[in-house]
């Protein structure tokens, strides 16, 4: 993509993200997008097929940064435990890209229960994460860092804890320091896994 082209598509993604986070899916039109954004209808359909494209662009959008901090972290010098731990410490900036976003997140649930094609892009990240997680607790267990354990059960717990925090962090975000809660959380999940003291 061109400099101007990369431009056009950040500020249709930005104003998309604003006001779907703002007025809901439904109710935000490609019109107002596009005034929005500055940009003709021309100019959106070159970059988004359609408004569902643009909105699971979105979602996309924030799962590859999910996705980069994982990997950042994929080091043959740590233990499963100390990577697990590592990707909390990194989860920092995921809180914060998360807060004042809680609306686009319900508006992703919602429209998934309406959507089949957003239903199955909502749905194949937390089994992508699952089965992540449950080949690092595999290897954990192989280098003997991790107790034997049923590696796909525990690694929905950590997808759920994971989430599961994300979402009070997002209906609350002064009552805690949300990623130091799922830090807490996470050592004593892996206190429970462990060989050793974590």
């Amino acid at each position: 993509m061109q400099p101007r082209s990369e431009e056009t598509h950040r500020q249709i993604l930005s104003s998309a993200l604003t006001l779907f986070s703002q007025n809901g899916y439904d109710a935000t039109g490609v019109a107002e997008i596009c005034r929005a954004a500055k940009v003709s209808k021309g100019a959106f359909y070159h970059h988004f097929p359609s408004k569902q494209a643009l909105f699971t662009a979105l979602l996309d959008d924030w799962l590859a940064e999910i996705t980069r901090s994982l990997n950042q972290l994929d080091r043959p010098d740590l233990t499963v435990p100390q990577r697990l731990l590592a990707m909390v410490d990194q989860f920092g900036p995921v809180f914060q890209a998360a807060d004042g976003r809680l609306p686009m997140f319900l508006e992703f649930w919602i429209q998934a229960q309406r959507d089949p094609a957003i239903w199955q892009m909502t749905i194949e990240p937390y089994h992508r994460f699952q089965e992540y997680f449950a080949g690092l607790l595999e290897q954990g267990i192989r280098e003997g860092s991790l107790q034997p354990l049923d590696a796909r059960a525990a690694s929905r717990a950590i997808v759920a804890l994971a989430v599961g925090i994300l979402l009070q962090g997002l209906l609350d975000p002064g009552a805690a320091r949300w990623d130091q809660v799922l830090r807490g959380a996470l050592v004593d999940l892996l206190e429970g896994m462990s060989r050793r003291k974590i």
